[in-house]
């Protein structure tokens, strides 16, 4: 168990969404204990407030998005993942656009932006939520299960018929120097045929050599290759990072994702949250308490040291 973290100081970094191509700018905030990561959309008529929660889910292609009254913010998964992956618990993420910066479609400036800031402990201890019984969610071939485990743990695998990719498969122990040294360089990546379709579809405006692997039949068109043999497979660990934090709080299982996606994560988010008869939350003293009813944001304070309180969805 440890402490609840934020991060020392606002940061901000600016680039184009990847699927609007429109340019936006993201600033990281220190935010409370219990706050949890809270998207802030400042926009014409306002200034509009979503938590990272998968309530506010909406469905998208190719990306993970969120979206309440009408305002939506789009490809929040690898900002999730370098905040969950440097174990930053509670943020306010400010942006100017509808769609988080793609910055080189990995979570490394993400990452040195929150360094740069610092992580900082904070008054409150965070809790978790412990897996106690398998949670699967399939799509034919596609599969994505959680099962219980001492430690959280990531394994996934990937296949394309593709000669520079095949088969793959990492397994990813939880901690902050591995996701750091491991997995938030990995970036994203598209097949060329597929680029033009995105592009009928209104969506990768913003796609380019400089934040996505571009496959061709045979090849790679990056100049500059691949930052890991297996860099594909990684970006997968990376997604489920970020899809993962829609959760609202660290879990303690093992992950194990064969050929999945992000519709396929969040439906297991989904489906964690409607079985809390499969999993306890641990409080700081390490006690389990069951949970008695799913719920929408899993925020928590802890009630005289001992038991875990929900608080209610803002």
């Amino acid at each position: 168990m440890r402490q609840q973290q934020t991060i020392g100081r606002s940061i901000t970094c600016s680039g184009v969404g990847l699927h609007t191509g429109q340019p936006v700018t993201l600033t990281l905030s220190p935010a409370p204990p219990d706050t949890g990561v809270v998207f802030v959309r400042h926009q014409t008529g306002g200034t509009v407030s979503l938590s990272a929660s998968i309530s506010h889910l909406v469905s998208t292609e190719f990306c993970t998005a969120l979206s309440v009254d009408g305002t939506q913010i789009k490809t929040v998964e690898h900002v999730l993942a370098a905040l969950a992956g440097l174990e930053v618990d509670n943020v306010f993420a400010e942006l100017d656009g509808g769609e988080v910066p793609a910055m080189d479609g990995s979570a490394n400036s993400f990452v040195r932006l929150i360094r740069d800031a610092e992580v900082v402990a904070q008054e409150r201890r965070q809790p978790y939520l412990k897996i106690m019984r398998p949670i699967e969610v399939t799509d034919g071939r596609r599969r994505v299960i959680i099962e219980p485990s001492a430690t959280p743990r990531i394994t996934c695998s990937v296949e394309y018929d593709h000669p520079m990719i095949k088969k793959q498969a990492y397994v990813y122990d939880w901690s902050t120097a591995a996701f750091e040294q491991d997995i938030a360089d990995a970036r994203t990546f598209a097949f060329l045929k597929e680029v033009e379709g995105l592009w009928a579809k209104g969506l990768a405006k913003g796609g380019s050599l400089d934040n996505t692997i571009v496959l061709s039949d045979r090849e790679i068109l990056n100049a500059s290759g691949l930052r890991f043999q297996n860099e594909f497979v990684r970006h997968k660990v990376l997604d489920l990072i970020g899809d993962l934090a829609l959760l609202g709080i660290p879990f303690i299982g093992h992950l194990i994702a064969d050929r999945s996606g992000h519709a396929l994560h969040t439906k297991l988010v989904e489906k964690i949250l409607a079985q809390p008869d499969s999993w306890v939350l641990l409080s700081a003293d390490q006690a389990s308490v069951a949970a008695s009813a799913p719920f929408s944001r899993p925020v928590y304070a802890l009630a005289q040291g001992a038991a875990l309180q929900a608080i209610p969805a803002a």
